[in-house]
């Protein structure tokens, strides 16, 4: 299966990367009719009903955070509800709790906030002491004077702030670092995709990357190094895959209710096997989480560093302000990744991103720069207005992304910049 997803995507990245921007915008068709639909009236008053949207895996957590809006509850707790019902599940290894640690085997976690009735703004980072981060992040903007803390400062604040000590790394987590700490598989050191002189590995080049029987063979090899680390039976699947295709998953809702207010939230533990201490967009915001109680709500998924560069959530926001619909504000904010590179295809197909934007009347949208997941599933969000559902995102390019880092053929060497040795006599 790991094979055909691998060629599925190889095929459609490269037959879609031919068009332009706007050939690709032209040809979206899913959704277009309910976006036409709900965007054809003028922006008005806030909505009838409570609306929430998200990423698709805040769907545990999304009926018991409407409910809260039902009940009167406020906004950024509503919110907060659903990205902390996945903070909580061991079984999620994107946020919280068994969260995919960084390279030394310590899970870091990140999260921001935004308060749209009171225009206040929370956000912690490198957070090791508790799995509730986006709590935390809360607890910044209305325990402090500050809006972001960070490592070591912010763990002693949830310490002081009472939050329990919790053991983030969960047994197969763990084994998943393992096996991809002793297959040495590419790490986040080296040039990134935004340096002029990166070049993708040359064993990747050019276009397509591997054959299918290179992967094969590398699912082989890790299947008997698993098997070596007495990795269960039952998680080794689970262990290859984010070996071979390291996550970065990511919560964002945000929510607006009949009384305009509107809050946001973004929630991770970042990149699989990260540097110790790298922050991407979730903490960030403007990036990761932006809200304005006068105009709407926009947060993010997908390639942080590349966010953080467009300041996409705030971005989106100032488009809707100058009269954007949320999905034109999304696909925008897409369009200018796409423009930081050039459009260059032998980059872009490493680069993931999404966008989830609501306004403060009620209209909405998610956007993505590709059309599936990595798995091949159809890149979708998740709304709650009355019915929760999943609809699919209008996007840029046709096909799914690429891992990045690309897999290489040796693992990569990384400087030294410590102190020189001292000479032999």
């Amino acid at each position: 299966m790991a094979m055909d997803r691998r060629n599925f995507l190889t095929t459609a990245t490269l037959a879609s990367l031919g068009l332009t921007l706007e050939a690709q915008d032209i040809n979206q068709k899913d959704g277009r009719a309910a976006d036409a639909k709900r965007e054809a009236s003028a922006v008005g008053g806030p909505p009838s009903k409570p609306v929430m949207i998200s990423s698709r895996n805040g769907w545990n957590g999304m009926d018991k955070g409407y409910q809260m809006l039902l009940e009167g509850g406020d906004t950024l707790d509503a919110v907060i509800a659903v990205g902390k019902t996945q903070e909580d599940d061991p079984n999620d290894d994107s946020v919280g709790l068994g969260g995919l640690p960084n390279e030394e085997g310590g899970v870091e976690l990140d999260s921001c906030c935004m308060h749209g009735p009171t225009r206040r703004a929370g956000a912690v980072g490198g957070v090791r002491w508790t799995k509730n981060a986006s709590l935390l992040a809360q607890a910044v903007m209305q325990h402090t004077a500050h809006v972001m803390l960070v490592g070591e400062g912010a763990d002693r604040f949830a310490r002081a702030m009472g939050f329990p000590k919790d053991e983030l790394l969960t047994e197969r987590s763990r084994k998943a670092w393992l096996l991809w700490k002793e297959s040495h598989r590419d790490s986040w050191w080296g040039p990134g995709l935004s340096d002029p002189n990166y070049r993708v590995p040359p064993d990747l080049q050019p276009p397509p990357p591997p054959s299918a029987q290179w992967w094969e063979q590398k699912r082989r090899e890790l299947e008997e190094l698993a098997a070596e680390l007495a990795i269960p039976l039952e998680w080794r699947g689970h262990c290859i895959d984010r070996v071979l295709f390291p996550t970065h998953g990511t919560i964002h809702c945000s929510a607006v209710t009949p009384k305009g207010e509107m809050s946001g939230m973004t929630t991770t533990c970042g990149l699989a096997w990260k540097i110790p201490g790298r922050c991407g967009d979730s903490p960030i915001i403007g990036a990761g989480s932006f809200t304005d109680q006068d105009v709407g709500s926009a947060g993010a998924t997908g390639s942080g560093e590349e966010n953080i560069r467009v300041a996409g959530a705030h971005t989106i926001v100032e488009n809707m302000r100058h009269g954007m619909t949320p999905r034109e504000a999304g696909l925008d904010a897409l369009k200018r990744i796409a423009r930081n590179y050039r459009h260059n295809p032998a980059k872009l197909r490493y680069v993931d991103m999404q966008y989830y934007v609501l306004r403060k009347d009620g209209a909405y949208a998610g956007v993505s720069l590709w059309s599936h997941t990595a798995s091949d599933k159809r890149r979708q969000f998740l709304v709650h207005d009355g019915s929760k559902r999943l609809e699919d995102m209008p996007y840029l390019f046709a096909g799914g992304p690429l891992s990045f880092p690309p897999q290489a053929r040796e693992p990569f060497q990384r400087p030294n910049y410590g102190p020189s040795q001292p000479e032999k006599k």
